[in-house]
């Protein structure tokens, strides 16, 4: 471990029975890019709390459990809790990757029917992981809610699986429930043809949904621009949040490629930014407005260069460990810049419908929209221009006055 630790805390791993464990962990989280101060914090923490594991030193394995009930006397003050709480993350990342953390299995009784499905996917049906993914879970919530602890299989009826789709109802939009009800079709078609249940039970009704039918997503401009007006910029990631809901705004860049951006796709003499879409797997080049040219400068220079060039990506993580952001931070990053502005909407994609509908609304084509965006078709670009009432009003015709006098020609 070549890791410039404190004094105290050297001491502390040198006279520790569990030495050699300290070592490694240690040896771990500088493999895993924490910084040294971190890495000394989160060993005085473990070197403290490992007496609760390890008897005499001696390497064991691990539950879950067991390490909860290590950790959980830490919990006051709540600065505490919290510190020890992301060491007992880390500690049991580090066991996970030695293959020293004993997962202990739930008994689940339709392990292997679940599994025989998941083959019927792939082998007779074609689906993708996605798709297989989205089968798995709501098959799992299925058998777990519709059937009572002790029911077997072949007992079930059309009224359990409507009491299951009445309370997904309560849980999804109807839109959502489509894609349940299909899933629902799909398996008890299979377990039919398999012969587990006595009748075939998948004639179910779906909800109905009509196109544009929800109201419109983009957000009034002036409220995009108070969001990123009020994030503070001397905040530890406030340049940097403030960069990435900018570029989504501005630019309308999905959360993938924002966070797929390195310090090299910006080119300063050009004044251009090249995008990697996703979903069209091409390169899209955007020429970048003064202020955002100067936004990124000063984001550089406050923020980014500071963390140095271990990493090329242009946004990289606030904490340790240190490296690129995942997709799934930027939605984070937006709801929490949006409970901090006192605002109440959700979905960080309502930026790039806000986006959308800016272009529409200065008279850039339907298809060029789609381009910029990254769509294959124009189904999918539609569902970003949902209908605006507010701007049908200008356009509506006066209604014509009838003529009050006796015996009028109508026609």
């Amino acid at each position: 471990m070549t890791l410039d630790l404190c004094a105290s805390t050297r001491d502390w791993i040198t006279r520790s029975p569990s030495r050699q464990e300290l070592l490694d962990f240690g040896d771990w989280l500088e493999s895993e890019r924490y910084s040294a101060f971190v890495c000394d914090q989160h060993l005085r923490r473990l070197a403290f709390v490992l007496p609760r594991l390890s008897r005499a030193g001696r390497l064991r394995t691990y539950s879950s459990a067991q390490l909860d009930k290590a950790f959980g006397p830490e919990r006051s003050p709540l600065s505490r809790l919290y510190r020890f709480a992301g060491t007992r993350r880390a500690y049991q990342r580090f066991l996970l990757a030695r293959g020293r953390l004993r997962v202990v299995k739930a008994d689940d009784r339709f392990a292997a029917l679940r599994c025989d499905y998941a083959c019927y996917l792939i082998e007779l049906r074609g689906f993708s992981l996605s798709a297989r993914l989205h089968h798995a879970h709501e098959v799992a919530d299925f058998l777990t809610r519709a059937l009572r602890p002790r029911q077997q299989l072949r007992s079930l009826s059309r009224t359990d699986v409507e009491r299951f789709i009445l309370i997904r109802s309560r849980e999804v939009s109807r839109h959502s429930l489509q894609h349940t009800v299909g899933i629902l079709r799909s398996f008890l078609r299979y377990i039919h043809q398999a012969g587990l249940i006595r009748a075939p039970l998948d004639a179910l009704d779906t909800p109905r949904t009509y196109r544009g039918e929800l109201p419109p997503r983009a957000l009034p401009w002036s409220t995009v621009r108070r969001l990123l007006a009020s994030i503070d910029r001397r905040s530890k990631a406030g340049w940097r949040d403030l960069c990435i809901l900018h570029l989504m705004a501005y630019y309308g860049l999905r959360p993938s490629e924002v966070v797929a951006l390195r310090l090299d796709s910006i080119d300063w003499d050009a004044g251009v930014l090249q995008v990697r879409q996703c979903k069209t797997r091409s390169d899209l080049h955007l020429p970048l407005a003064a202020q955002t040219i100067r936004l990124l400068r000063e984001y550089l220079t406050h923020c980014r260069n500071g963390q140095g060039t271990t990493h090329g990506e242009l946004f990289l993580r606030a904490r340790c460990p240190s490296g690129g952001l995942e997709h799934t931070a930027i939605g984070d990053i937006f709801e929490k810049r949006v409970r901090e502005a006192g605002l109440q909407f959700t979905s960080v994609y309502r930026l790039r419908h806000t986006f959308a509908m800016r272009l529409l609304t200065r008279g850039v084509g339907v298809k060029a929209i789609g381009d910029v965006l990254g769509h294959r078709s124009l189904e999918s670009t539609c569902a970003y221009l949902r209908l605006d009432v507010g701007m049908l009003r200008d356009v509506a015709l006066p209604v014509p006055r009838t003529s009050k006098r006796q015996g009028a020609c109508h026609a």
